[in-house]
């Protein structure tokens, strides 16, 4: 798994996304981090999800997702969402440290996470995909929805804007900020709490809340899925696309 990494601290762990600086989220990432996530689901008892000081995770790897065909691209775009909704319904007591920027696939997988912490400062979230000609991904659209008010779930993916930690915490997108160097053992200490308690008892109540959100994007996601292909396929995105992969 060269591009996550599993760090065991006691019963829980911390999964480190390590792929490079800005840590995006292409084949190879999405790949390593399904197989760290079934490790974790069968040897821990709590998660801690954790990226670089600089970036959690910028996004999509679009200098490489930008030449995948279609067919490609549908079958790392189910790989990915598959992924973000095993996170999502992990379960165990989960926590996401975010002590960098976390645009995009970064605001996403902090969604997936029962706790939310991040860093004090300059830290960037937001659902920029609008601005690309895409919409946002099917699952994360139901979890923003049940994360924050309806209204603000709008503005956040209609909108496409960048927004910080304290803005995060007023909408209830994130749960608490720190300073950088407490955030990993502040989710640790949180996660640890929960997972010293009946393993099967949490993941029965984690099963509830989720529930809904997992059988909605079980009976629908092809149809979503090929309206996402649509969208990242045509003319008018693909510019758009090319433009922002130039900035990676």
């Amino acid at each position: 798994m060269a591009k996550v990494k599993i760090e065991p601290r006691g019963n829980v762990a911390i999964l480190r996304l390590d792929n490079g600086l800005k840590n995006p989220a292409g084949r190879e990432l999405v790949e390593d981090m399904s197989v760290a996530l079934e490790t974790v689901k069968r040897n821990c008892d709590g998660m801690v999800l954790a990226g670089g000081d600089r970036f959690f995770c910028i996004g999509l790897n679009l200098p490489e997702l930008i030449h995948y065909n279609r067919s490609e691209m549908a079958d790392f775009w189910h790989k990915f969402n598959e992924v973000t909704m095993n996170l999502y319904t992990l379960p165990l007591p989960t926590a996401s440290a975010v002590a960098g920027h976390a645009p995009a696939v970064g605001t996403i997988w902090t969604l997936c996470c029962d706790y939310r912490i991040a860093a004090e400062g300059k830290k960037l979230f937001g659902l920029l995909e609008v601005k690309l000609g895409v919409p946002t991904p099917f699952p994360t659209v139901l979890m923003l929805r049940q994360a924050v008010s309806d209204h603000i779930a709008n503005d956040v993916m209609y909108f496409g804007e960048m927004f910080g930690p304290e803005k995060a915490k007023e909408i209830h997108l994130i749960h608490d900020i720190c300073p950088q160097a407490e955030v990993e053992e502040k989710a640790l200490s949180w996660v640890t709490t929960l997972a010293a308690r009946p393993r099967h008892a949490l993941a029965a109540m984690k099963d509830l809340r989720t529930e809904e959100i997992r059988v909605r994007y079980e009976r629908n996601f092809k149809a979503w899925n090929e309206l996402f292909l649509d969208c990242w396929f045509n003319e008018k995105t693909r510019p758009l696309l090319t433009k922002a992969a130039e900035k990676f």
